[in-house]
């Protein structure tokens, strides 16, 4: 059967701490902001989706900001604040994607982009950052109100794709989302973005890890 791959979007396509651009027009803390905004959004979808008090990806990134800014005392107006929001829709995707991508469909494999992200934000960064013609479509976890890792959303994936556990991969920058693909039955490809990036040692492995997403290719069978 062929071969169906989900991409996560943000960190692993697309980088998040392209946003420092517009931070550093407010603040000279704009790297240790971009970290702890990035940490907190994360943070506060595993929150939502424990209490079961769904709020989309958009409204758990603004969450975030707001606590940040609170955090670090950057006294940011809502016009700065509505800025840096729009620049989270316009973030660049990392050097090693397009190429990658555009190999991984010429060897048959099937691509779609697998998010926490709303499908119509996610859908804009793939068109901004030029990539968007090389995914049949875009599974997002705002359809079922909850986020990664809840196997549900992993189940969803492959209902949507109509792909078997077996021939579907997840390919993604965060451990946590690599896991919750291998706790389903899928096979997972690890991207270790960052040298300094550990993958955590629950005993759950990635099928395969890699440092570029140019190796993942030839690695996949």
């Amino acid at each position: 059967m062929t071969i169906t791959l989900g991409f996560d979007i943000y960190g692993t396509l697309i980088d998040p701490y392209g946003v420092t651009t517009r931070l550093a027009e407010y603040t000279d803390q704009y790297t240790e902001f971009s970290r702890i905004w990035r940490d907190k959004q994360l943070e506060y979808t595993f929150r939502r989706g424990l209490m079961r008090r769904y709020e989309n990806f958009a409204v758990c990134t603004r969450n975030a900001l707001d606590y940040t800014d609170s955090l670090l005392d950057t006294s940011l107006d809502d016009e700065a604040k509505q800025s840096l929001m729009e620049a989270y829709r316009v973030l660049p995707a990392f050097e090693d994607v397009a190429t990658s991508l555009a190999v991984s469909k010429d060897a048959g494999f099937r691509l779609f982009g697998f998010s926490n992200g709303l499908q119509s934000a996610v859908e804009g960064l793939l068109q901004h950052a030029g990539i968007s013609e090389y995914f049949e479509g875009v599974v997002s976890v705002d359809d079922l109100q909850t986020f990664k890792p809840n196997p549900d959303v992993y189940h969803y994936f492959l209902e949507a794709t109509g792909a078997e556990p077996g021939n579907a991969w997840l390919v993604s920058s965060n451990p946590f989302d690599v896991m919750g693909a291998i706790n389903v039955g899928m096979k997972a490809a690890w991207l270790q973005r960052s040298h300094i990036a550990v993958f955590d040692p629950w005993g759950i492995e990635p099928t395969i890890r890699i440092k570029s997403l140019e190796e993942l290719p030839e690695l996949i069978s």
